[in-house]
């Protein structure tokens, strides 16, 4: 984590670490951290540039290589997310989430989860919030085991980084089922 947090800092530098409200068990709140993958370029309102305009080279390597991932470690140490579950996604999500969707609050969000290794960003967004429901449905230890297990051939093979035409994941609309 040191050589990762050096090398966002000579690359993109300070902040080193990105922070985010993100929804979590039962959809309460907690500060998500995650190593800095993007600049702070603005337009000329002063709005944030689009998320392909911001992330850089450097930037995509770490989220390819999910290095950007390893401060949420400190994210289970505090008990805000668990190693697998759901991923935490946007607070102005939530109420976009159909009632079965948003089920996926009934556990603590993960680190990895069965959508990172069926597919990560590259599934839709009614496909990766079922397999959260899913996950939900049936979670145990011994799932959680295959899963992490599966997490490290789905980061080693780098599998669904991004949406097809999207620089990260393009906007959630709503669920449709």
């Amino acid at each position: 984590m040191l050589l990762t947090a050096a090398l966002v800092w000579t690359r993109l530098g300070r902040p080193v670490l990105f922070r985010q409200e993100r929804p979590g068990l039962r959809g309460r709140g907690f500060e998500l951290i995650k190593f800095r993958t993007m600049t702070d370029a603005r337009g000329p309102s002063g709005q944030l540039l689009a998320d392909a305009e911001r992330l850089t080279p450097f930037g995509k390597w770490l989220r390819a290589s999910s290095l950007d991932e390893l401060p949420e470690l400190i994210n289970v140490l505090r008990g805000d997310m668990s190693l697998v579950g759901p991923r935490p996604l946007l607070m102005k999500y939530l109420p976009k989430f159909s009632p079965n969707h948003g089920r996926r609050h009934e556990v603590r969000p993960g680190i990895t989860g069965l959508a990172q290794i069926s597919g990560r960003n590259a599934l839709s967004w009614d496909d990766r919030l079922d397999l959260d429901v899913e996950y939900v449905d049936s979670a145990s230890p011994i799932l959680d085991f295959k899963i992490l297990l599966r997490t490290v051939g789905t980061v080693f093979l780098r599998r669904g980084i991004t949406a097809e035409g999207a620089a990260t994941m393009p906007e959630f609309e709503g669920s449709t089922r």
